[in-house]
């Protein structure tokens, strides 16, 4: 039961010049472009933003003229919201949200425990929002619209691909007929059927799971307050888990378990979800949005990169959706690759610093794998022993610390941890501080005594690495092309709180190289220009 996108998320049609240089029926060689991004969800059109703000020009094709149908995925990321903030749509994503950062865990109508996602202050963004994603698409629609170099082209179906030494051919299908389209790179975000999966042969590899969960999006006036609640046997839903989420406009999200032998076509009937959600509310006063059923899928392509195809997004792995990693683990994917390809492109790093994407994100896939498959099996157990061993940490967990972290109703998205070829190791003690291979940390900081937080510095400097200082009289020296982030009391950024000499062990004269997607390539206690130029041409690649 589809909810209708509203008139202004449809998008027309529009012939564009290449289709009359390549036709099918006679055309000339192709227009070739340096990247062609096929899907205009939430990760393409994420990823397009990003290289055109690394000045690449891309076309981005989707085989739809309107943004998709249903609130489907709703719970985007502290992280997320970092990355959209840089490219310019944080501010719409978050106004228009749903804030929230704590969950509950109940079993039947008692609650076993409650959690604090970002309990400590002096970050600019939340542990999370709730958003419709057709909210999210729509706001990145409209930022993709103010920059020139995206050729953004609808109903665009992309279905045949010739692979060549330097770039690759896509034939793509219009309601004007088919035209063929070159690319040095092609990035394939479309989604979990992808059809440029199918193009260059590969599968997906992994576990789909029997248990069948009901989505029900309903429109009703509310007073639950604005967390995550997950119930295991619910007296209204007895034997089966269930999920409550807020999201905007009065639409609440509700998961239901139904169990593997449900028939979905009868599931999904309103007069038959109706009861249901009845029994959950104890009244009858909302209406559907949408409803849908699925099934958990844990599964990853063996190879993200495919010659000149590279994948990402659920067009390269799935997961089950309790703990928000699909989406948030997409964008996750894009911010990785954008800034790699912009630098191969500009001819400032060698093709293989791509490889470094497939394994970073492809770490990233197995760990949200592990975590998605782990919360499954304490879902939905697959044996009476399973059963037990549930059932017993849930009844202990609300006296017992140990049994409460073993509660599992979909761990929370957190960005990645990469062991990655581009990182340089510690020669330092550090006591605290993102470690290479990890995410930078948000600080909040005052720049001419107003206040500004890392992040918002992060993003001002530039689109390439950073180095990220604690000032002590003398600027460290900072290699060619590297922007510096200075921080201190005679710094243009002061740390006036203590909060960035606490989550970075920043002592004076420490400096952190941020790659270009804010993670952390580097961190020394006294760098030398010796040591950063090793570790920037590490990070780049060569």
């Amino acid at each position: 039961m589809p909810l209708q996108a509203p008139a202004h998320f449809q998008f027309g049609y529009r012939r564009h010049p290449d289709q009359d240089r390549a036709a099918l029926d006679g055309g000339r060689d192709p227009a070739r472009h340096p990247v062609v991004v096929v899907g205009a969800g939430p990760v393409g059109l994420s990823l397009a933003i990003d290289l055109a703000q690394r000045g690449q020009s891309v076309v981005l094709l989707d085989d739809a003229d309107r943004i998709g149908e249903g609130s489907r995925a709703i719970c985007f990321s502290k992280r997320a919201l970092e990355v959209w903030d840089r490219l310019g749509v944080g501010s719409q994503m978050l106004d228009k949200g749903v804030v929230w950062q704590v969950g509950k865990i109940f079993r039947r109508d008692e609650m076993v425990y409650r959690f604090d996602l970002l309990p400590e202050t002096g970050h600019k963004m939340p542990a999370f929002i709730n958003l419709q994603q057709y909210y999210a698409e729509a706001f990145l629609v409209e930022r993709v619209q103010q920059l020139p170099q995206i050729d953004l082209r609808w109903r665009n179906k992309v279905i045949a691909l010739a692979q060549h030494n330097d770039h690759a051919v896509l034939t793509i299908e219009t309601p004007d007929g088919a035209y063929r389209l070159a690319a040095d790179y092609v990035v394939a975000c479309d989604g979990a059927r992808s059809a440029l999966r199918g193009l260059v042969g590969a599968e997906f590899a992994g576990e789909v799971f029997e248990d069948q969960f009901l989505i029900a999006d309903v429109k009703m006036t509310a007073e639950f307050p604005t967390e995550r609640w997950f119930w295991f046997d619910p007296p209204f839903h007895a034997g089966q888990s269930a999920l409550l989420h807020r999201q905007p406009d009065d639409v609440w999200r509700i998961d239901l378990q139904i169990g593997a032998e449900a028939d979905a076509a009868v599931e999904r009937l309103p007069e038959n979800v109706r009861p249901r959600i009845e029994r959950m509310l104890g009244h009858g006063d909302f209406s559907f949005e949408w409803i849908s059923v699925y099934k958990f899928q844990c599964r990853r392509m063996q190879r993200f990169l495919h010659e000149r195809v590279i994948f990402a997004g659920d067009s390269a792995h799935q997961v089950s959706p309790f703990g928000a990693r699909g989406a948030n683990s997409g964008l996750e994917d894009g911010e990785n690759l954008a800034w790699k390809l912009a630098m191969v492109l500009r001819g400032e790093a060698p093709a293989s610093l791509l490889d470094s994407y497939e394994i970073e994100r492809g770490q990233a896939a197995d760990d949200n794998i592990r975590h998605s498959t782990r919360s499954t099996d304490f879902i939905a157990p697959h044996s009476t022993q399973e059963r037990r061993l549930r059932d017993a940490a849930l009844a202990l967990a609300k006296e017992v610390d140990f049994a409460k972290r073993m509660v599992n109703a979909g761990r929370l998205s957190t960005p990645s941890v990469y062991q990655s070829p581009l990182s340089t190791p510690d020669a330092d003690a550090w006591a605290a501080g993102p470690k290479p291979g990890a995410a930078m940390l948000d600080a909040p900081l005052t720049a001419d005594g107003e206040p500004i937080y890392l992040t918002e510095a992060f993003k001002a400097a530039a689109c390439g690495f950073v180095l990220l200082e604690s000032a002590n009289g003398a600027a460290a020296p900072v290699p060619q092309g590297v922007r510096g982030v200075r921080i201190g009391t005679d710094a243009p950024l002061r740390d006036d709180e203590g909060v960035f000499a606490k989550r970075y062990d920043a002592t004076p004269g420490s400096a952190y190289l941020l790659r270009p997607d804010g993670y952390v390539a580097a961190r020394f206690r006294h760098p030398t220009r010796e040591a950063l130029d090793a570790a920037l041409a590490r990070a780049s690649g060569r």
